[in-house]
């Protein structure tokens, strides 16, 4: 690994690009691929070793286009298949979880924190255990909205169908009293305002993006792996429909050097 090589950041479909916004703020001088599993996604209500499985040929993608470090910019994958990642590949990985967990503890007023992810993320409890061994004293209410991620990567981010989903899903928290809401899917930062509207001005939002691209820069450094040379390159893969995909990252304001489509199953596999 050197100091020239690329941040890689994955995740299943569109929702990482979020954090891919942030890391590209933060650390501007630094090269990054991004690869989105849009042919597969949604990954939340997969069985465990399918993610296992796709995690797996998703780093090994970007492991062979020589990064420095690895971003998992899905929450699911951060919950579900984290250990065999780090097992599997010798570099920094930076996930979600904690930084997010951390900020959400150091945000609230009233301990009472609500979670919103896929299936997979809520039902495997890991903001849960986190929280509770940060502040046994706060209390978490997790819910599980599917359709939001499904939602983003239709591009249906406003509107009446949007909002009647968010309302759906959120309507049970509101009663909660809660005052800090993560957002435990990398999609639902497109949903910001739909979300805010649901919830109210009282409660604030968490978006992990900020505190993973501080992760990952303290990685960086710790590892005598930041580039402080001119801007980055950013190249982006996707495994379907690179041209809607590509809608999302000029909504984004991320620039695009090189943009293709392909193929992450082995031949004969």
């Amino acid at each position: 690994m050197s100091q020239a090589g690329a941040i890689g950041v994955f995740d299943s479909g569109v929702g990482g690009l979020t954090i891919l916004r942030e890391i590209v703020s933060l650390l501007p001088n630094e090269n990054t691929i991004y690869l989105g599993d849009t042919a597969r996604v949604p990954y939340g209500a997969k069985p465990k070793s399918t993610i296992i499985q796709y995690t797996l040929e998703d780093a090994r993608f970007l492991w062979e286009q020589k990064i420095k470090a690895l971003v998992v910019a899905c929450n699911t994958i951060c919950c579900l298949a984290m250990s065999e990642l780090r097992q599997a590949f010798d570099l920094p990985i930076i996930g979600i979880i904690a930084p997010a967990s951390r900020a959400a503890v150091e945000l609230t007023r009233n301990k009472r924190i609500g979670v919103i992810g896929t299936e997979g993320t809520i039902n495997s409890g890991v903001y849960y255990q986190l929280i509770k061994q940060l502040d046994n004293e706060i209390e978490i209410f997790p819910k599980a909205c599917p359709l939001l991620e499904s939602i983003v990567e239709e591009n249906l981010l406003e509107g009446e169908v949007a909002q009647g989903i968010v309302d759906m899903y959120l309507s049970g928290l509101i009663k909660k009293q809660i005052d800090t809401l993560i957002l435990g899917c990398t999609h639902y930062p497109l949903l910001r305002q739909l979300i805010s509207e649901c919830m109210g001005p009282e409660v604030t939002l968490l978006d992990p993006a900020a505190a993973v691209a501080r992760e990952l820069k303290q990685k960086l450094i710790e590892n005598s792996l930041l580039n402080d040379k001119a801007e980055g390159y950013r190249k982006f893969f996707f495994t379907g429909q690179p041209q809607k995909a590509e809608k999302f990252i000029r909504y984004l304001n991320i620039k695009i050097d090189h943009i293709e489509q392909v193929d992450l199953v082995l031949p004969g596999a």
